[in-house]
């Protein structure tokens, strides 16, 4: 149940109320999040800029850790102890807007903030019911194909320079069947199996390998896996991943979730979120690429969303945390620190002062996949049960299990899970 961010909140909602009395009172504001030490500390170094601008206010952090961040939070529901600003994956959003968990946040951010947005971080922090924004972030995301340059050459690979020119599925096979014979390479290509089934990346990053494939994990109009998920698509899709596997092209999830940049450079191509490129081009320098990711079928598909702010709706003071986190998201030191971290942009006055994503710049090609190419994961109340029922059937076909079988299984539990919810209303008017 979470027992240590019960207790961290139970102390920071005590602290509260022991200061409430005093005549020097300060507004305190709790804010829940993830993310590594290096994140951590960016927080922490604004929250103190911030306090010393503003004396009358505490900024206390809640950490939960990135893997178990939707269960820490559960525990805080359940505590009816929320913070008052939360850090949320994106795809989630629409399930905790539901839940009644989030309040609209237009009228909390300042306007130039707003303004700034791009196109693809206004749709990641939107609920499609009321169409009203609930969460804002600095960034947004996009996972790309890095390649071996040294090894691409040695196959005469051909560089895609942009999507329109992304590898076809032929080609993709092709080379992954090439560098399982090159000498020097273990595994053709890491998907960061290592990642495991508790995270989203299966979702987040397998996913659009499939939907370019014909496939999708549900019918986004009438809401129904059976028939979607469980598809002749879907299962050819699917059954295309497993045999990369079985072909031993894919580095298995127990060799960690480095092969690319590791010593040796076992793997010569590695399917990664944009967050991998700067360890990534520290250690390989000239000898990395950053590609599209192929097109498996008739279009290209890339993923979008990431961990974004929003406000509860039980907060007390939401205009000092609306205040707050306008101060957090136009941060000079915050925002270098993410620029250091590769972070993808999500305001365009950010994305002006980061080279990395700039035409000619080496993560260019994944700033064009966010205008052409990216799709949401489904924007439904369902969708801890969406993700979850996926993970586990790709997870089961990776271990070799049969793909139609495992694909009916999570389309039944989704189905069930809707049905348990009455449709999740008012996701269940019929168009």
């Amino acid at each position: 149940m979470g027992n240590r961010l019960l207790c961290a909140l139970l102390l920071t909602s005590a602290s509260l109320a022991a200061t409430a009395g005093g005549a020097d009172a300060k507004t305190v504001i709790h804010m829940m999040h993830q993310g590594d030490p290096g994140w951590v500390k960016a927080y922490a170094d604004v929250a103190k800029r911030f306090e010393a601008q503003n004396p009358d206010v505490d900024i206390e952090f809640i950490y939960a850790p990135h893997d178990a961040y939707n269960e820490k939070f559960s525990a805080a529901v359940m505590s009816k102890q929320l913070p008052d600003i939360m850090e949320l994956d994106a795809p989630f959003l629409a399930n905790y807007v539901w839940s009644g968990y989030l309040q609209p946040i237009k009228s909390l951010i300042d306007k130039d903030i707003l303004s700034d947005m791009t196109a693809s971080n206004v749709s990641q922090g939107t609920y499609p019911i009321d169409k009203e924004l609930y969460a804002v972030g600095l960034t947004d995301s996009s996972v790309v194909l890095y390649g071996n340059k040294k090894y691409l050459e040695a196959i005469g690979a051909r560089i895609p320079k942009s999507v329109d020119d992304a590898w076809t599925k032929q080609e993709f096979e092709g080379y992954l069947e090439k560098l399982a014979k090159l000498d020097g390479v273990k595994w053709p290509i890491d998907t960061f199996r290592g990642y495991g089934i508790k995270t989203e990346w299966i979702t987040y990053a397998y996913g659009p390998l499939l939907e370019s494939a014909g496939c999708d994990l549900i019918d986004r109009k009438t809401w129904k896996a059976s028939g979607t998920l469980d598809s002749d698509a879907c299962v050819g899709a699917l059954t295309m991943l497993q045999t990369w596997v079985k072909n031993g092209w894919v580095v298995p999830g127990s060799s960690g979730t480095n092969q690319f940049y590791a010593p040796g450079h076992p793997a010569a191509l590695a399917l990664g979120g944009h967050w991998f490129y700067a360890e990534a081009a520290a250690a390989m320098k000239d000898d990395i690429v950053v590609m599209p990711l192929p097109k498996l079928g008739d279009k290209g598909v890339s993923p979008n969303g990431t961990w974004i702010w929003g406000i509860t709706k039980t907060s007390e003071h939401p205009d000092v945390a609306g205040k707050f986190l306008s101060f957090l998201l136009k941060d000079k030191d915050y925002r270098e620190y993410a620029k250091q971290e590769s972070a993808f942009p999500g305001l365009k006055s950010f994305a002006a002062v980061s080279p990395l994503y700039a035409e000619g710049g080496a993560m260019a090609v994944a700033f064009e996949q966010a205008q052409k190419t990216a799709v949401a994961r489904p924007p439904h109340p369902a969708y801890p049960a969406i993700t979850a029922a996926f993970m586990q059937a790709a997870d089961k076909a990776f271990n070799g299990g049969d793909v139609k079988e495992a694909l009916s299984e999570a389309a039944q539990k989704i189905d069930e899970d809707i049905d348990d919810n009455d449709g999740y209303p008012p996701f269940d008017a019929k168009e």
